[in-house]
């Protein structure tokens, strides 16, 4: 038999003494079958025990700077650092022979016959050791997922404000007396909203996703009034409660959405020279449009402190708020399945609406669109 006083490998480095709080610098030792630390100044023995008696072998950093080298022997946890030529190489020798040890049919002999630990306790020591691995790093990949979201959501907003200063830029280099200026072709559109608003209502109802009561705020009018907020698959529309169109927002036109509450947001575009379209919207049922404008405009939408309680309990599994949203969807889909039914039929309550939607039927151009959100 190979005597255990026959000496492998040794290493410089440096032990923890727990008893004086302090590193000590010496020479890690391998045998067969034990390991042994000795210090260089007094030449002190100070770490000698047998292979089959350690539990775990890690690389940790002692205070979270310093690489070190940490061996679990009998609820006994030994720090060593500064090891040469580097941490992975003796840990990768001490693992081996460890493990070699553990897995030896002959075992220790006499060594082994002195230790109250069985083989059996050290593999099952070994395999807490390895699931314990595998927890921290699950840990470590879970932030890491955490992490590449909130980037996604920083290159989201960054994207979405490029989109905005793009957009600014473009009225910034038409000049005002340019007669082909973008202005100049959506002037008519805004001095004339109400006399075009049946026509409006009824060219649109084949591409509403939703329709909600809302009670409308305006940026300029500090009274409040009750309407509508309409989504569509190409933006979205506010009218009163007379469905006359106060404003309508195309996608490209919607700066930016900010969820104030789960049952509060407020939308605005902007403008140089002039000031923002504002309308700040509040409904009951405005959980049920959130989803909606979350996935139509997801680099735009801005979740305020009070809302993201309310992000939160969307994606745990016990709180469904999309259902109607899907069954709003699957409906309007089914129009394009189906030309001869009418979509969005049950939105609105007077015959001529119900009239205008069995002869408007949606384009698959919108519904391509649809489907893609």
């Amino acid at each position: 038999l190979m005597s255990e006083d026959i000496r492998i490998h040794s290493w410089p480095c440096s032990y923890y003494l727990d008893t004086s709080k302090q590193w000590v610098s010496g020479r890690l030792s391998l045998t067969p079958v034990a390991i042994k630390f000795t210090a260089d100044k007094t030449g002190e023995l100070l770490v000698n025990f047998h292979l089959s008696s350690i539990s775990e072998i890690k690389k940790e950093s002692s205070n979270l700077i310093f690489s070190s080298l940490t061996i679990l022997e009998k609820n006994t946890k030994h720090w060593f650092s500064s090891l040469q030529p580097s941490r992975n190489v003796v840990f990768n020798i001490l693992e081996h022979f460890w493990r070699e040890q553990l897995l030896s049919s002959q075992g220790a002999g006499a060594e082994a016959a002195a230790l109250q630990s069985t083989k059996g306790k050290e593999l099952t020591g070994l395999l807490t050791g390895s699931q314990k691995r595998l927890e921290d790093t699950a840990k470590v990949l879970h932030y890491q997922g955490e992490q590449f979201d909130n980037i996604m959501k920083g290159l989201n907003k960054i994207e979405g404000d490029m989109d905005v200063a793009d957009r600014l830029l473009t009225e910034l280099e038409s000049p005002s007396w340019w007669p082909f200026s973008s202005k100049l072709w959506k002037a008519p559109l805004e001095t004339k909203p109400k006399e075009t608003a049946t026509v409006s209502d009824s060219k649109n109802q084949e591409g509403i996703i939703i329709r909600i009561p809302v009670i409308i705020t305006h940026r300029t009018d500090s009274n409040v009034k009750p309407g509508k907020l309409t989504l569509f698959a190409s933006g979205l529309e506010i009218s009163d409660c007379n469905s006359q169109v106060i404003h309508r927002f195309e996608s490209k036109d919607v700066d930016d959405i900010r969820v104030h509450t789960p049952y509060e947001i407020s939308v605005r575009q902007r403008f140089i020279g002039k000031p923002d379209t504002s309308y700040r919207l509040l409904s009951a049922k405005m959980p049920e449009a959130i989803p909606i404008l979350e996935m139509q405009f997801s680099k735009k939408i801005q979740f305020l402190e009070d809302a993201l309680g309310f992000v939160g309990a969307r994606k745990s599994p016990q709180v469904d708020l999309g259902t109607s949203i899907w069954q709003a969807a699957t409906g309007l889909l089914g129009g394009v399945a189906q030309p001869s039914s009418p979509v969005g039929g049950r939105e609105g309550t007077d015959n001529d609406q119900v009239q205008l939607q069995k002869q408007e039927k949606i384009s698959q151009e919108e519904a391509e669109e649809l489907k893609q959100v």
